[in-house]
């Protein structure tokens, strides 16, 4: 099973408002296994990029002059993409922005979903950890996933981050928790042998001889004026 995980940096929040993409980053995974065999681009949108956008993935407009236009890359990615299934963290925000842009090639491409298989991470985790924030640090957090370098968004590292979350939150851990009751449970008809063989043994019953039945007596007694003594009253009631 080939599966590639994929992010996109953009100018902005909304490809209908004339944003673009400005860097798409993959990562594959062939039969759950990491494979090296990335795809990563930095676009030139020919356009600007949002400020609140440059403060969260770093990416200037002098940093894109050189790179190629997303319709230079296009051919390609969608070579790369055809055939596999897609992993994405908030799927109709990348796939909104990937049918905009090949749309806008004017190539005849049709909608990524025609191409691809289509997984969103996030209402996945949200299924899975209700009530809890689901964001990738939030995720990365979670399941002990390094993202101390993650300074900055950036398409290609969240992509290698959401690949690892993905593993890690798909990886069989209701299987291990599984194991671990099955090994409490092992240890608790363990030790419930271990006693039924005690009271099922030839035991030595000694028994208090009278004075030490009249010490224990005695002192019961003395307990009881300072303070009523249910074992006294106990004996009492038995005597009787």
């Amino acid at each position: 099973m080939r599966q590639i995980v994929l992010d996109t940096e953009t100018t902005g929040l909304r490809p209908e408002e004339g944003h673009r993409i400005i860097e798409v980053g993959c990562v594959e995974l062939v039969n759950r296994k990491l494979t090296g065999n990335n795809f990563h681009y930095y676009i030139n949108p020919n356009r600007e990029i949002d400020a609140g956008a440059i403060q969260v993935h770093g990416i200037t407009n002098d940093f894109l002059k050189d790179k190629p236009p997303f319709s230079k890359i296009a051919r390609e990615l969608l070579d790369y993409l055809s055939g596999a299934e897609l992993i994405i963290h908030n799927a109709p925000f990348d796939v909104g922005f990937l049918d905009s842009e090949f749309k806008l090639t004017r190539g005849g491409y049709k909608p990524i979903s025609s191409y691809c298989g289509i997984l969103d991470t996030l209402p996945m985790a949200r299924k899975k950890h209700a009530g809890q924030r689901n964001t990738l640090d939030a995720l990365c957090k979670r399941y002990a996933v390094d993202n101390t370098r993650r300074e900055l968004h950036g398409a290609l590292m969240d992509a290698s981050l959401l690949a690892h979350v993905y593993l890690a939150m798909t990886g069989g851990q209701g299987n291990f928790f599984d194991s671990v009751g099955e090994s409490q449970e092992q240890s608790r008809q363990a030790a419930g042998a271990e006693v039924q063989k005690v009271l099922t043994s030839d035991l030595t019953i000694l028994y208090a001889d009278g004075a030490e039945l009249e010490q224990h007596q005695a002192y019961l007694k003395d307990l009881d004026k300072k303070n009523a003594c249910l074992w006294l009253a106990a004996g009492d009631s038995k005597d009787n």
